[in-house]
């Protein structure tokens, strides 16, 4: 493990589990670089080794699972102008996406506090996905002139009705209940339960996850799935938002969309009609790195992370209103990228 990784992971086989523990909790267990080889590489080790029958994610503290891939870091390769080291962290964020969504062995996340982001790269692509009482998953990455990536497209594409697309533009965060219902989790356990279901983990079968979980909180969401689909099936943000100023009930959610980065949510309506229309891990990622490889010389990412998190005056200056973005521009930052296209290994 690299000096850098050292102090944010601890990887380790206990019993029949392998078991990865973010412990960056005073960063919210935020994903740096240095920390996706070292997964990675274990994972690798595990697929073929028979004493490994299960795969545990886990994460230190209270606050969080995981907030997101660490972005500062990103946005300051961006400002130097080294565009390139950005894009090989997005790159090597993919890939061990990718490696979770296709992992042969189960793997089981226990996800609690904020799963954002990165987070959901991680537990949102597992087999078994665990929440409880505190956890709040959401992909917000519009905010900061991002889309929702490291598959997160596919997961809100496979979301009730038009939910994927509100989800993704607004950043809601959704309870353990509401993750459940969209399909970003699968059981809930209560949060007292988990250092129990852990050790029965460690015989390395799933199955013990059944005796813990119980019916999850009800959800808001389903009440809302009729003027969420009227808005969200708009073709276009011009027409989105225009249905949401005729309604009531979209005017708040107007107000939250006006924050967020046009042409981010303009892209991200694209990538999770591309992922409903053709679904597939590697699809959507590919996809989405078409983004993300441009973000920060072409995109927004570096104003919106400056608002966000550098000057934290929250106050972006996109470059467009809700609407006025044009198709031109979601062509050119979603277009193939020739030999730059992300590879699976």
């Amino acid at each position: 493990m690299s000096g850098d990784a050292a102090g944010a992971l601890e990887i380790r086989v206990e019993g029949r589990a392998g078991r990865i523990t973010l412990t960056r909790p005073e960063a919210l267990n935020a994903l740096s670089h240095a920390m996706i080889a070292p997964i990675s590489a274990a994972l690798d080790a595990w697929r073929a080794d028979p004493a490994v029958a299960l795969v545990l994610f886990d994460a230190a503290g209270d606050r969080a699972f995981c907030a997101g891939g660490d972005i500062a870091e990103v946005y300051a390769y961006g400002r130097r102008g080294a565009f390139d080291i950005a894009q090989r962290f997005w790159a090597d964020e993919y890939r061990m996406d990718a490696r979770i969504a296709r992992y042969p062995k189960p793997i089981v996340t226990l996800a609690q506090g904020f799963v954002m982001g990165g987070g959901v790269g991680i537990a949102g692509n597992a087999g078994y996905r665990i929440v409880g009482e505190s956890s709040r998953v959401a992909m917000p990455e519009c905010a900061i002139g991002l889309i929702p990536d490291v598959g997160g497209s596919q997961l809100l594409a496979k979301a009730p009705g038009r939910l994927g697309e509100y989800l993704g533009l607004t950043g809601h965060r959704m309870d353990a209940g509401e993750a459940i219902h969209c399909g970003f989790a699968d059981s809930f356990v209560p949060l007292s339960d988990w250092p129990r279901l852990t050790a029965d983990l460690r015989d390395g079968d799933p199955a013990a996850i059944r005796a813990y979980s119980v019916a999850p909180p009800s959800s808001a969401l389903p009440g809302l799935r009729d003027p969420i689909d009227d808005a969200f099936s708009a073709p276009d943000l011009a027409t989105l938002a225009a249905r949401l100023e005729a309604s009531d009930w979209g005017h708040g959610v107007l107000k939250v969309l006006r924050r967020q980065c046009p042409l981010s949510m303009a892209c991200t309506l694209a990538l999770v009609r591309a992922a409903r229309a053709e679904p597939g891990i590697e699809r959507a990622l590919a996809r989405e790195y078409r983004f993300t490889y441009r973000a920060s010389s072409e995109g927004e990412f570096l104003e919106g992370v400056r608002a966000a998190i550098i000057d934290k005056d929250r106050a972006p200056r996109w470059r467009d209103e809700i609407d006025e973005v044009n198709s031109a521009s979601v062509a050119r930052m979603l277009a193939p990228l020739g030999p730059d296209e992300l590879v699976l290994a």
